[in-house]
């Protein structure tokens, strides 16, 4: 039995308040369509998964999927129904059995509840997850009340929705053109019954602000594993006019001398969060005598570093940068420093801690011939089975 997953993606999703669609929102560390991708290829009996997108997301998808063994995407149409029709077109090609279809922002779906949906599929044809309806409905009509619902007969309908690939297919083809709410409406609306199954209150799909929140919560809750790392790295002064510390442009009457852009601040960091996750140094990961990073911006490290990180299923609890030098002044530059190092990991700027000192005169940093940063990591994993 061939089982296939159809990812709906193709959405704008603004109601976050967000610049990006909400599919492309990071979620400790991944994005909240990579989690929910990532969920369904951890599930023992799909074989396939198929991902509907917007025309104009083709960057933020591959950044998002990186790495993942799926179809590649395929582009949605103006309505949802009018994606999914899309996406099971794409998949027709490799005849699956069974479909199961789902919406992005939908990423706390288990393994366990996937493998029980695609038994009752498999068994009945088509088969949907609800939840009971807890609070007593009214029927309204002008802002009055007109009658009271008997609830015992409703439900909330979640995703995947399942259904043998070719009755939901052809369910699709009749009623192109009718836009209907999800899948199981089209699937009725030809005749077909759907069953259906107890639903996860924790597979509910991110929406608004406050469910941001609440998945950021459940994320953090299972992060048991605290780990910190430290950096320390050191570069001297040479000829120039200007130095880079923490990402930002910093005039000065000399530079300082590396290989890359010798932003002592962003190494120490880089070294800080690789030595939390136990993956070597900076050196380790981009050699200083290869000359594909020579005067390369440092943020590459840094995001490389915090990529490793996200791929462990971890995120950073806090960061703290100390910069040590008797000039330039740190001070006028901290808040740009610390703004810029937070974008760079997006990570919340209450969670960036940036200080700067001097030596009193004393040592290398005294005499003025070069800068040093040290820096702490903090971060939570999930602990190793």
């Amino acid at each position: 039995m061939k089982v296939a997953v159809l990812i709906v993606a193709a959405g704008r999703g603004h109601r976050l308040g967000e610049d990006l669609p909400k599919q492309y929102i990071a979620l400790g560390g991944k994005s909240i369509l990579r989690r929910t991708i990532e969920a369904f290829l951890s599930a023992p009996s799909v074989n396939l998964v198929q991902s509907v997108i917007h025309e104009n997301d083709s960057d933020l998808y591959r950044q998002a999927t990186s790495g993942l063994s799926i179809l590649p995407p395929v582009t949605g149409g103006e309505t949802r129904q009018q994606s999914v029709m899309r996406g099971l077109q794409a998949l027709g090609p490799h005849e699956p059995d069974i479909v199961l279809i789902h919406d992005a922002a939908r990423p706390f779906i288990s393994p366990g509840q996937i493998e029980k949906i695609i038994v009752k599929a498999a068994e009945h044809g088509a088969v949907i997850p609800v939840l009971p309806v807890i609070d007593t409905v009214k029927r309204l009509e002008e802002g009055k009340v007109t009658a009271t619902l008997d609830r015992s007969a409703l439900a909330r309908a979640q995703t995947p929705q399942a259904f043998l690939f070719k009755l939901i297919f052809m369910a699709h083809r009749k009623r192109e053109g009718r836009e209907m709410t999800d899948d199981c409406a089209v699937a009725e609306s030809c005749g077909i019954q759907v069953l259906t199954l107890a639903g996860d209150d924790r597979n509910f799909k991110i929406t608004t602000r406050e469910d941001l929140i609440r998945a950021e919560n459940m994320i953090r809750k299972n992060l048991t594993d605290m780990r910190s790392g430290t950096g320390f790295d050191v570069h001297a002064f040479a000829p120039g006019n200007h130095v880079i510390l923490g990402g930002i442009r910093i005039d000065h009457d000399r530079k300082l001398k590396g290989h890359s852009d010798a932003d002592v601040a962003l190494h120490a960091l880089t070294d800080a969060l690789l030595g939390a996750i136990g993956d070597g140094d900076i050196g380790s990961h981009f050699p200083p005598d290869d000359d594909q990073w020579k005067g390369v911006s440092s943020d590459i490290f840094l995001k490389h570093a915090a990529r490793l990180l996200a791929n462990k299923g971890g995120v950073i609890a806090n960061i703290d940068l100390t910069i040590i030098c008797e000039a330039p002044k740190i001070t006028p530059h901290r808040a740009a420093i610390r703004r810029n190092i937070s974008e760079i990991l997006d990570l919340d700027i209450a969670r960036t801690s940036v200080k700067a000192t001097t030596t009193e005169g004393l040592g290398f940093t005294g005499r003025q011939e070069g800068i040093a940063a040290q820096a702490i990591v903090t971060v939570r994993l999930p602990e190793q089975e």
